[in-house]
């Protein structure tokens, strides 16, 4: 561990020994939340080898930070995972963990002085990885069909604002179709394939699943908070779109 925190600005050095070797290049930034009541046992629990777990960094409610791996190295925050057909993305990741009880929680606010931490920490780091904003993600988004976090109440607009991360504000619905699970047919092959394009572990099978569903819903989660109900509507459609349009044509 280095003697000092890695990132620049204001943190303090909480080294877990729950890492190894990288074998991919940093090009990710995942979003979490820590999920439990005590914000200090759920640091203590990232530093602690018995638990398998960790991240790179922790924000807590006051905004203090905590570095807890070395950013070389490979912390284990992301589990099971998947996004655009890479599987490891624990090696091409900085996990950063939000102090928050979550959804058994009631989901409670993010303090702002919380969120301007978090903002701050993650300019700097796609700052000096040179991390594009389309792949900065939440855990939802990487397993959407194990973790809700940081959730529908997270402000990814106000991360868009300050510079990082992929975002599209209101937008005006086009269409009319309204699409569930148990849905079939070729409008939901569209937007099987429209999700896979933009990263999510979605087949295009033509049936509306539990796959698609749960794709669905993290895709709201992240760009459409106002309703997270996991129906392919006009709206969620329409931004999809958009988002699409403006990936690098690399993609």
């Amino acid at each position: 561990m280095s003697i000092r925190p890695e990132c620049g600005v204001p943190a303090q050095l909480k080294p877990s020994p729950n890492h190894n070797e990288r074998v991919l290049d940093i090009d990710m930034l995942v979003l979490h939340y820590t999920g439990m009541p005590d914000h200090e046992a759920a640091l203590a629990r990232l530093c602690d080898p018995r638990s398998e777990v960790s991240a790179h960094y922790v924000v807590m409610e006051d905004g203090k930070i905590y570095q807890c791996v070395p950013e070389g190295r490979r912390a284990w925050h992301a589990g099971r995972a998947w996004w655009r057909g890479e599987t490891d993305i624990n090696s091409c990741s900085i996990g950063v963990e939000i102090a928050n009880a979550g959804h058994d929680g009631g989901l409670p606010d993010f303090p702002e002085v919380q969120i301007e931490a978090v903002v701050a920490l993650c300019k700097d780091i796609v700052a000096r990885h040179g991390i594009p904003a389309h792949r900065v993600l939440a855990h939802s988004d990487v397993a959407p069909d194990r973790k809700m976090d940081p959730g529908e109440k997270f402000p990814w607009q106000r991360l868009h604002e300050a510079g990082v991360g992929h975002y599209m504000g209101n937008v005006e619905p086009q269409g009319a179709g309204f699409f569930q699970r148990g849905d079939e047919g070729t409008p939901v092959e569209a937007i099987q394939a429209l999700l896979g394009l933009y990263g999510y572990h979605v087949q295009q099978t033509g049936v509306f699943d539990q796959k698609t569903h749960q794709a669905v819903v993290a895709f709201q989660r992240h760009y459409r908070q106002t309703s997270v109900d996991g129906v392919a509507d006009p709206e969620t459609v329409t931004l999809l779109h958009g988002l699409l349009k403006t990936l690098p044509s690399l993609l």
